[in-house]
């Protein structure tokens, strides 16, 4: 059997063993996007937001975070560009309804981010937030969160899943771009050339 497709013997929702989908993580990174868990499809194929319907990897390229469109199954390359993928689930997979509640690990996810020091996380949906944060408040909005964890910034984006297309908006990821540039800008100052 190829170990690509073993998920096919699993039905959402339940424990795997080792992890769903492998963390792209590395020191230094901008940004790290978490979601909740990864779909049947990103379970399935291997990759992360693999689902057609999801918006994901276009909205990285319209908001200037990536400079062209990757495909799911590239989902490595984002290391290229500072970005780092993880989930709070880690051994579970299928959508939010299908997960219990015991699939979420906040302690592994603060582990994570106190080795690697990404400068931001983001949250792609309200639901990853709730499960990744502690103490996460029941009216989360969306954009820059008060906290932080470790030393990473906290950010809540609209879900790019196409079962959230009614709470879409893209305003939220264009602010996340922006601290981001603003992040990769050199520190101002005046480098005076010799005489």
């Amino acid at each position: 059997m190829c170990m690509r497709h073993q998920h096919h013997d699993s039905e959402p929702g339940t424990r795997r063993r080792g992890p769903i989908l492998p963390d792209v993580l590395a020191p230094g990174l901008a940004v790290v996007f978490c979601g909740t868990a990864p779909g049947t499809r990103s379970a399935r194929e291997h990759a992360y937001y693999a689902h057609p319907g999801n918006y994901f990897w276009r909205t990285l390229l319209e908001v200037g975070l990536t400079p062209r469109r990757l495909a799911p199954a590239e989902f490595r390359d984002v290391l290229t560009w500072g970005i780092g993928l993880t989930d709070v689930a880690k051994h579970h997979f299928g959508s939010d309804a299908e997960l219990p509640r015991t699939a979420f690990d906040i302690r592994v996810l603060q582990r994570k981010l106190a080795r690697w020091r990404p400068a931001m996380l983001a949250f792609t949906s309200k639901n990853a937030a709730r499960a990744g944060l502690a103490n996460a408040p029941r009216a989360l909005e969306y954009g820059e969160q008060n906290l932080r964890i470790a030393t990473s910034r906290v950010f809540v984006l609209p879900s790019p899943s196409g079962q959230a297309r009614g709470f879409w908006k893209i305003a939220p990821w264009r602010d996340l771009a922006a601290a981001v540039r603003a992040l990769r800008q050199p520190v101002g100052g005046h480098i005076e050339s010799p005489r």
